[in-house]
């Protein structure tokens, strides 16, 4: 929730922004009035993502259960590089290269998690908004809404990490997950 926060706080100070069409990291461009405010934004959401990955990977070893989708989960804390290294810095493209790989979190969940339809539920989903995101890769597909396009991937990452942490929460005392 931090990162949507961010993202919608820094572009209301930006005239003009509009979600459809900026990058995400438009919000944070060296010298803009939000650089540090997204920076801010993007950090304390790496680092509040490690500790859902902690918890996460406890319950998983808790309930003998594979930590692969857990370990993949974890690449989303690759965001604090974008952060670090704002546009149109070299590095900042490179510096979150690793957040990519977050789609593989729920494809091994899938595999790994199979008999649990409420997690291949929320699976499906996520990757069915990850997979629109991946419409960046094609910027003759809706041109004018990159912006668009990328959010679905950060929709679909959300979709994971908040019906995870849900399902989780609501079997505390039992495993919800099974091999």
């Amino acid at each position: 929730m931090v990162f949507w926060l961010t993202t919608f706080i820094c572009g209301s100070m930006i005239r003009g922004y509009d979600h459809l069409i900026w990058l995400v990291s438009e919000l944070g461009v060296k010298g803009s009035k939000t650089q540090y405010i997204f920076t801010v934004g993007l950090l304390l959401s790496a680092v509040l993502n490690i500790v859902f990955v902690i918890g996460l990977w406890k319950y998983c070893i808790k309930n003998r259960l594979s930590r692969i989708p857990v370990l993949f989960l974890s690449m989303y804390s690759f965001i604090a590089g974008p952060a670090i290294f704002p546009m149109p810095l070299p590095q900042h493209n490179i510096a979150g290269l690793p957040f990519i790989l977050i789609i593989l979190s729920p494809v091994t969940a899938l595999l790994l998690w199979r008999k649990n339809t409420k997690i291949n539920t929320i699976a499906l989903v996520s990757l069915a908004f990850v997979g629109l995101g991946f419409l960046t890769l094609f910027p003759d597909i809706l041109h004018d809404y990159m912006g668009m396009k990328q959010r679905f991937l950060y929709i679909g990452w959300t979709i994971w990490s908040v019906g995870l942490s849900y399902v989780c929460r609501k079997s505390q005392s039992e495993p919800v997950i099974s091999m």
